[in-house]
This record gives structure tokens, C-alpha cells and sequence, in this order.
């Protein structure tokens, strides 16, 4: 089934404290999830499709390795502009998804549509991931999956070259991901297909509504009007120019900065349209003290030097629970965040690795079945674990503008969706680029 993943040295890193209110105006790398999705799309495509700033990290560069492993061709030589090119996909190929949840529930779906065997695994903490319910609905669609264990890396797909499609229920409460990588494969299949969610409420709504936007934008015909079914008709893909946001979630700790220091923080080159959820964000900003407002410049945060404690489900956009939490640590009342039980399945269970990290700080900090409650009081510098998991190192960051000593084990994980992220973050924090 292919080696895990080698470990790789960490990298400690002191998180920089803030003496002053930030003031930055930055351009941040583009959405691992549109970049991603684009890729997928571009590879499922009739022609030729180009990723205008597309992100450059991890992730990214290995969801383009697993679709050239299959026969398409990738380039992405050039920073601001990959290019992709679709050809007739093929087995043998392994698939090394990291620890990334779109490629190890995207490419399976493309992978039936290949002709011979594609093996997937990754990092070790990638066996532990959820992949069941999309093992099933493949199985279901007459795909040929095997697997070692019960839902979960290392898995292979047999694929014949193609797919018949039909109708098939999923459960997929513990991810969109399992839904968007069946939609995005689906024009492909000989008769679409139609998927019916029966379970939980389906976490992550904004992520699922990109898909949908993406894949119209495709020329793909979908019918998502009625709740938890999505009708995709079999046809063509078109090759596009696809122009790819900044990543709302990767600029959610600069924005929190503003927050903490009473700064102003400037986010470059935001469309007045984005298939991310902005208005959602700005909402959970501005209940904590901000004021958000989009500008010729930018996405512009500004705070007023205290943070306020927030109550909030945050199913719909749970990546961004590591930052807020960060935030509440530091607010002035305490904060109470729902509907995230299913990040228990991210890179880490990150409820867990929250509550475990910030109560070694001295914080007051409680796990609930589905969320979080936090107390602020006073925090202590220390090591801070990120579990290989991006969110983590980007909530350390935070806590430690007004924090003195906070340590990570390793910031290296960052270059998961952000390698940059070290860098720019130090250079707002001191003022020195």
C-alpha cells in the first residue's frame, strides 16, 4: 500500500509578543481549498485549465503529485500560474496524501475513473481519519476499493476507466469532504450521480457551497435545492482560468492580532464575490470587538484593544476554531463554541489538543461532547504542542501576542497550507519585514 510518510525534524519557534498595535497591510498565499478543488476540476477537465495565484504549500503540491501520478498534466513551476493539462488516467500510481483531508477524499472518486490499481496513505495520524462513509458510497457505485482496516488509510482503488454512477446515500457528519469528493467526480460518471446525506447535519455548509459554485463554473449542471441531496447530471468538464482567492481561514489569526494589540490589519486582493464564507467571519469579528469592513485595499480589521468573549456555533466554518479560541483565552467574558465535535477528526482531535495545551498555560478551559468553554484568566509561557496540525501552531501564535515564552515544539507544521506563515507572521508582530 505504499511507506508512511518519513518523520520530519521539528522546528521549535518562539511566538513573538506584541509591545505595540499591529499595523499590516499583507498579501497572504491563496485558499488550500479552492486551489485544490480547481486542481481536481482542471484534471477532470476537456482542456487545458491555468491557477492564477494558486497556494504554493503542502497540501497543494500533493494533490498535484497524485494527479500527475495518474497521468494529468501538472505544472506548477511557476508560482502565480499552474497549469493544468487532463489526459486518459491510469494505474499503476500511489497516492501520498499527507495529512490532507481534500486529497484523501477527493482523489478517490477520480481514481475510479482510471483505468488500473491507485494505492493511497500518508502521514501516520492520516490512518486515523474518516474515511468509511466515502469507502462505502464508492462500493456502493460498483467502485472497487480494498482496504487492510475499517474505513480508514491505507486504501487502493481499482478503477476500470470509468464510473456508472447512479444514486448512493452517505453519512457525512463527520466531514463535507466525504460529499464534495464525490460531487466534484461525479459529471465524469456515465449517469451522474445523485448523493443523499442521511445523518447528523452535514458540518462546514461554505465548503460544500464552493464545490457547487466551482463545479458550475465548470460547466457541471447541479441541483443542490433540496436539503442534504445534491443532483449532478454526467457531462463535459470545461477547461477554465481559474483565479484563486487569499485563504480566508490562514488570514484568521492576522485579523485576531488586530484584535489583541487594538491594531489594524489589512488583508490584500479580496474580491467583492468570494465562494468563502467572509460575511460569516465578519459577523464572529465584530461580536468579539472588531470592526471589519471591506475597502479598495482590502478586507481591513481594525480593534479597539480588548477582545470580547463570544458564544457561537461554529459548524459552518470549525476551521477557524483553534484561532477564535486563542482569542477567547485573551477576551474579557467568557466564551462558550458549539457544533465542532466532528475537528475531533482533523489533523488532531483539536478539542482535545486545545483543551490539553491551553490548561498547561494556566488556562480555564472545559471540552464539551460538541464544543468548547473557555474563562479567561491570566496565561503563563510554555511549551505549547502543535500535533503536526497547522490550526494549532496558528493558535499558539495568537495567545502569544499578549503572552510572553509561549514555545511551540514545532511551527514547521505550518507549511501544510502556509510556509510562508513563520515569516509573515514575525515580520507583523515586530513591524520588521
Amino acid at each position: 500500500m505504499g511507506n508512511l510518510t518519513a518523520t520530519r525534524p521539528l522546528q521549535p519557534w518562539t511566538a513573538p509578543t506584541a509591545t505595540d498595535p499591529v499595523t499590516a497591510s499583507l498579501r497572504l498565499p491563496g485558499s488550500k481549498s479552492m486551489t485544490n478543488r480547481a486542481l481536481v476540476l482542471s484534471a477532470l477537465a476537456a482542456g487545458p485549465s491555468t491557477l492564477a495565484k494558486p497556494l504554493r504549500a503542502r497540501d497543494t503540491e500533493l494533490m498535484a503529485g497524485g494527479l500527475r501520478a495518474m497521468g494529468a498534466h501538472v505544472s506548477i513551476a511557476d508560482d502565480e500560474r499552474w497549469l493544468v493539462r487532463p489526459h486518459r488516467l491510469v494505474g499503476p500510481a500511489h497516492v501520498d496524501v499527507g495529512l490532507a483531508g481534500t486529497i484523501m477524499r477527493f482523489v478517490p472518486p477520480v481514481a475510479g475513473l482510471a483505468e488500473g490499481r491507485v494505492t493511497f496513505d500518508g502521514d501516520p495520524a492520516a490512518r486515523t481519519r474518516p474515511l468509511g462513509p466515502l469507502i462505502e458510497a464508492l462500493r456502493s457505485l460498483g467502485v472497487r476499493v480494498d482496504t487492510p482496516g475499517t474505513g480508514s488509510l491505507p486504501l487502493a482503488v481499482q478503477g476500470t476507466g470509468r464510473v456508472t454512477g447512479g444514486e448512493v446515500l452517505i453519512d457525512a457528519s463527520a466531514s463535507s469532504q466525504l460529499v464534495s469528493g464525490l460531487l466534484l467526480a461525479a459529471p465524469r460518471f456515465d449517469r451522474g450521480l445523485v448523493i443523499r446525506h442521511v445523518g447528523p447535519p452535514v458540518p462546514s455548509a461554505p465548503h460544500l457551497r464552493m464545490t457547487v459554485q466551482m463545479l458550475r463554473a465548470a460547466g457541471a449542471a447541479v441541483d443542490d435545492s433540496t436539503p442534504d441531496v445534491w443532483v449532478v447530471e454526467p457531462g463535459p468538464l470545461s477547461g477554465r482560468g481559474w483565479e484563486i482567492e487569499p485563504d480566508l481561514s490562514g488570514a484568521v489569526p492576522f485579523f485576531a492580532a488586530a484584535l489583541v494589540t487594538g491594531g489594524e490589519v489589512v488583508l490584500q486582493g479580496w474580491p467583492r464575490g468570494s465562494a468563502q464564507p467572509v460575511e460569516r467571519l465578519r459577523s464572529l469579528l465584530q461580536q468579539m470587538g472588531a470592526q471589519v469592513a471591506l475597502t479598495t485595499e482590502g478586507l481591513t480589521v481594525r480593534g479597539a484593544g480588548s477582545v470580547r468573549g463570544l458564544r457561537a456555533d461554529l459548524s459552518d466554518v470549525s476551521e477557524l476554531t483553534p484561532a477564535l479560541t486563542a482569542l477567547a483565552m485573551l477576551a474579557d467574558s467568557p466564551s462558550v463554541f458549539t457544533g465542532v465535535g466532528h475537528i475531533r477528526g482533523h489533523e488532531t482531535d483539536r478539542l482535545a489538543a486545545l483543551t490539553r495545551e491551553f490548561t498547561a498555560l494556566g488556562a480555564d478551559i472545559t471540552e464539551s461532547a460538541d464544543g468548547l468553554e473557555i474563562r479567561p484568566r491570566p496565561l503563563r509561557g510554555g511549551v505549547f504542542r502543535t500535533y503536526d496540525d497547522h490550526r494549532m501552531a496558528h493558535a499558539a501564535a495568537v495567545a502569544g501576542l499578549a503572552v510572553p515564552g509561549i514555545e511551540l515544539d514545532d511551527v514547521a507544521c505550518t507549511s501544510k497550507t502556509m510556509p510562508e506563515f513563520p515569516a509573515l507572521w514575525s515580520a507583523m508582530v515586530t513591524g520588521k519585514s
